[in-house]
């Protein structure tokens, strides 16, 4: 299908993040984009001020009936009305993931997957492209703090897009140029195994288009499995990989380092942004960038003006006695980076870390891992698991990953309760994570902590 020139789309869930920035694509080329969803959230305003009508009632007599394409998140209930109606009536019916496939075929595509890490190196690879004057169409998985939106257009005929390894769905991309940050235990409510979800991402190295090449993180456990017509490596700091960085100085809240390639070096960049596992997000992204022979010293200037995705390591408040971090952190190992990077960058202070799990699966399945993470905090508040699509497990709360915790500090809290804790605790290191609703605490605890 020839995506480009169609009139007009509807989606069944156009408020998700990767389902509004494909209704962006379609809205930006002319077509008429309309759609529904559950609920009103900042996104769907934010759609339907750039011109597409959205309504939240599951109601055929609102659907679009002269839609040429009708697009469906995973996430959407099987007796769905409106999905059914369209199904039943013979309207071309697709998952996200078939369009993004249609996508990847017709431009020169760089696609970013693996379990953590993809949204920021996405980002920072299509915010590269745009600012150097490259040009990009971005499919994010986040929003850009520096656009505030998730998706762009460019007359270049070349995608940056997120690889979502949820369902399934990135194993229909065909990129030019894949990225492969991590192959560690998530989604094992659709995979069952660990080994099904390595197979799944070892498939996605098969589907680059001949001549292409994959940029994976050195040191993965199964890379001698993967395939791919070109392999380059890439980490933090380790020279035996293809592209490293090196001389990483800390410096008011960011970076400052060199990257060096095989045949190339950029020295001097600066990353304006915490984390010490975003300096190894922005050498995959660098290394991205020279693939495609972009100057290196319009990559150096952009780079310091990155801002970062809304929610990933994203300062809301920063004074000299206050630094509060929200991050969509959840999974073990992306709590223990954030964690560490924060305690790393602000050293001497107490770091308070308050946790949303996601999921009931993925807290059962790795109610260790976040346990022994949380633990290199100094205190932690643990909310109520958000179930997103779930249905409760019995046995599954949040007191399954207290009681296997070490510090003692920790506590779990309503979200009411949470509130009333920062407004009566000194705090001088504060995070907020998780990738449920505890993001719309945010700005109340912003509000209580700038009135103190």
């Amino acid at each position: 299908m020839n995506v480009q020139e169609l009139k007009r789309v509807y989606f069944v869930g156009i408020g998700g993040i990767g389902m509004s920035a494909l209704a962006r694509f379609f809205n930006e080329r002319g077509a008429v984009v309309k759609g529904y969803d559950r609920t009103e959230t900042e996104l769907t305003k934010k759609l339907a001020e750039e011109g597409m009508e959205i309504h939240y009632t599951d109601d055929v007599a609102l659907l679009d009936k002269e839609a040429e394409l009708v697009v469906y998140t995973p996430a959407i209930p099987k007796e769905h009305t409106e999905f059914n109606w369209y199904k039943d009536n013979g309207y071309p019916v697709y998952k996200r993931s078939d369009v993004l496939q249609w996508i990847s075929e017709k431009m020169f595509a760089v696609t970013v997957g693996g379990t953590h890490g993809k949204t920021t190196i996405s980002t920072m690879t299509a915010y590269l492209l745009r600012e150097t004057g490259y040009g990009c169409n971005a499919f994010l998985g986040g929003v850009s703090v520096n656009y505030g939106k998730n998706y762009w257009s460019s007359d270049n005929q070349t995608a940056v897009i997120e690889a979502d390894e949820y369902d399934r769905s990135f194993l229909k991309l065909r990129p030019d140029i894949a990225v492969l940050t991590a192959m560690d235990a998530d989604h094992l409510d659709i995979y069952g195994t660990v080994e099904e979800l390595e197979k799944a991402f070892i498939q996605y190295t098969q589907n680059i288009k001949s001549g292409g090449t994959l940029l994976v993180k050195h040191g993965l456990e199964k890379a001698h499995a993967l395939k791919a017509p070109n392999t380059i490596t890439y980490s933090l700091q380790n020279d035996a990989a293809g592209v490293y960085a090196a001389n990483i100085v800390q410096k008011e809240g960011g970076y400052i380092y060199d990257v060096i390639g095989s045949d190339w070096k950029i020295e001097g960049v600066r990353l304006p942004i915490g984390g010490m596992h975003n300096v190894e997000n922005s050498v995959a992204a660098i290394a991205v960038t020279q693939l495609l022979e972009i100057d290196g010293e319009k990559v150096k200037a952009a780079l310091a003006g990155f801002k970062g995705i809304k929610r990933r390591f994203e300062y809301i408040v920063k004074t000299e006695k206050m630094v509060y971090i929200d991050d969509y952190a959840h999974h073990p190992e992306e709590l223990a980076a954030l964690i560490a990077s924060a305690k790393r960058l602000f050293p001497g202070r107490k770091c308070v870390v308050a946790f949303q799990p996601h999921l009931f699966s993925r807290t059962r399945d790795l109610a260790d891992g976040f346990a022994h993470s949380l633990d290199m905090a100094d205190e932690v508040i643990l909310l109520d698991i958000y179930p997103a699509r779930e249905l409760p497990m019995e046995g599954v709360t949040s007191q399954m990953i207290a009681g296997r915790m070490g510090n003692p500090s920790h506590t779990i809290l309503s979200k009411e309760g949470l509130l009333k804790y920062v407004e009566a605790a000194p705090l001088s290191l504060f995070i907020t994570a998780g990738a449920g609703d505890i993001d719309k605490l945010v700005d109340p605890i912003k509000q209580i902590l700038e009135s103190k």
